[in-house]
């Protein structure tokens, strides 16, 4: 007999359904996961408002999820029935020049489950097994679901080539931008300069190791950086807004020679970037595409206690209040970073 659930699509800008969905037969190496808690992510917001610039609605939704395996491939070897994971919900084609060479983030033909139709706000996920990964006991299924977003920071941080002593900026005190300053100060061994317009955040940033946060509604971030580092700016700068006119700021505070990460998603496509800039202080704007090898080490960072995604989760909602999660994040007035769904009993 046929297994139906309910899966979360969203239809048309502001509107969540649960629409019925039929379970598929597993493939050899594919393992089911009972979907135990999921949260809400910032691409999530945009398919929300639906604006996000590589999806058209109607869309699957959910990608931050953890669960237990309950059913196995014929050929599977690396997970057993029960296994605690964090998927990993980017789909590479394994045969283009990029997988081939091990860079699987850069995949000719790469999606990810939600666009390809399979959400995370689910009591079913079907992965791949190297796509699932073991949660140490240490780990709960709430901070497993943030496993994806910190190994997305992880990857930026590395792309950036950050080292001890380096200085850095990042505009935005999200999860993502949160997760960077963590990152980079375990990096370079020194806080991060955050910018963001939501005080709350703002302070949550400074409570887990921000140098100096900067209300960008009260002051100018690019006057105040520049005037703490004598005039110099930073070696190292983060967009995580999707914004033009935090990315000019990204590239405005960098000291010459230094680079800029990229990890917000534009909802506006055309921008106008200072290009003066790249030539006549010799920086460099970088793209960071996701991750590749990266949850293996999100995973033992937290393992290790390196550091802690607990402190990010504001808000835990059943699935029934999926849609009161969304408003909660978009509505600027509340306290919140990050929104976890919970899908069924632990």
């Amino acid at each position: 007999m046929a297994i139906t659930y309910p899966m979360a699509v969203i239809t048309a800008p502001g509107t969540i359904e649960f629409q019925t969905k039929t379970l598929a037969p597993l493939g050899d190496h594919d393992v089911l996961v009972r979907i135990k808690a999921a949260a809400i992510c910032g691409s999530d917001l945009h398919l929300y408002k639906g604006l996000h610039p590589s999806v058209k609605l109607p869309s699957a939704v959910g990608h931050e999820a953890a669960g237990e395996i309950v059913e196995i491939g014929r050929s599977v070897t690396k997970h057993q029935l029960g296994d605690r994971v964090t998927i990993e919900p980017v789909i590479a084609c394994g045969t283009c020049v990029y997988c081939v060479r091990g860079d699987y983030h850069l995949c000719a033909n790469i999606s990810f489950q939600y666009r390809k139709g399979q959400g995370a706000f689910s009591p079913w996920f079907i992965v791949h097994e190297d796509r699932a990964y073991r949660l140490p006991d240490i780990i709960s299924y709430e901070e497993g679901a943030l496993v994806e977003p910190l190994s997305f920071a992880l990857h930026s941080v590395k792309r950036s080539g950050i080292r001890l002593g380096q200085t850095s900026a990042i505009f935005g005190a999200g999860a993502i931008g949160i997760l960077v300053s963590m990152l980079s100060r375990q990096a370079s061994g020194i806080g991060s300069f955050i910018c963001d317009i939501h005080p709350y955040r703002l302070q949550k940033a400074l409570d887990l190791g921000a140098r100096q946060a900067i209300n960008s509604r009260e002051q100018d971030p690019v006057e105040v950086i520049l005037k703490a580092t004598d005039g110099l700016g930073v070696d190292k700068s983060f967009e995580a807004v999707g914004l033009e006119s935090t990315l000019s700021q990204a590239l405005h505070v960098l000291k010459h020679g230094a680079n800029a990460t990229l990890l917000g998603i534009f909802e506006q496509l055309e921008n106008k970037i200072p290009v003066h800039l790249f030539v006549q202080r010799e920086i460099s704007l970088f793209g960071s595409q996701g991750y590749s090898w990266d949850f293996q080490d999100a995973l033992a960072m937290l393992a290790t206690g390196m550091l802690s995604v607990k402190p990010l989760i504001t808000h835990t909602l059943p699935v029934q209040e999926l849609k009161q999660g969304f408003d909660i994040l978009l509505n600027p007035k509340n306290e919140s970073i990050k929104v976890i769904i919970k899908l069924s009993d632990q």
